[in-house]
């Protein structure tokens, strides 16, 4: 199988980690972001990740290959449980934290950004929904405040370093690539038990953190 993502793509890290999860083989292809052809031609829409499965279809959209991995593995089952509390928590992180780290995502010498062309293609698309990436890197410490109440309420939350409820389930896969892309952030401090849960997760799902490269 060959799964085509961008290592920036927190919806990409959800069908990574149920391969390092399930212990699943997949062939990795990171496109250039400024490739429309590709994923056009394979599911009709510029998006990643795309799974091609073994019989040679391709899939998009991030939930369905967690799902169909999780079947294909023949293992124990995903909890798909999401706590309220936990969705409120994703929701709300989620209308702003891209503001951290989509100005980051282009200065990290990640492959989907090999060429010029490619990082102008993403400035151009993201800039009209979170505005100047200068302006908002200005902005760390305003955003990074913010991110510390969130992860100060999330740490009330995780169940266990192994698994965000205590068992593997669609929570770690909302939950984990949110955790890791804000491992970009200098000056990121994540509570004991958030941190604890962010690398035995990380390593759980053979998805590297970006600790070593932030700025």
């Amino acid at each position: 199988m060959k799964l085509y993502i961008y290592d920036h793509c927190p919806f990409c890290v959800r069908a990574r980690m149920i391969f390092g999860l399930r212990d699943v083989a997949v062939d990795e292809e990171v496109l250039l972001n400024d490739d429309e052809d590709t994923p056009i031609g394979l599911i009709g829409a510029k998006q990643v990740p795309i799974l091609i499965k073994p019989d040679g279809t391709a899939m998009g959209e991030s939930l369905d290959i967690v799902r169909f991995i999780d079947e294909y593995a023949g293992k124990e089952r995903l909890n798909e449980a999401v706590r309220v509390e936990v969705q409120t928590w994703y929701d709300e992180v989620n209308e702003y934290y891209n503001k951290l780290v989509q100005p980051r995502d282009i200065k990290l010498g990640l492959p989907e950004f090999a060429t010029q062309a490619a990082m102008d293609y993403f400035v151009r698309k993201k800039e009209k929904t979170i505005g100047n990436f200068d302006t908002n890197l200005a902005n760390t410490k305003k955003y990074l405040a913010r991110v510390h109440t969130h992860l100060a309420e999330l740490e009330a939350l995780v169940q266990s370093p192994e698994a965000f409820a205590g068992e593997l389930g669609i929570e770690d896969i909302l939950i984990f690539p949110v955790l890791r892309n804000l491992t970009m952030v200098r000056g990121l401090e994540m509570p004991p038990k958030v941190l604890a849960y962010t690398l035995a997760m990380s390593e759980k799902s053979a998805v590297p953190l970006y600790f070593d490269r932030a700025l």
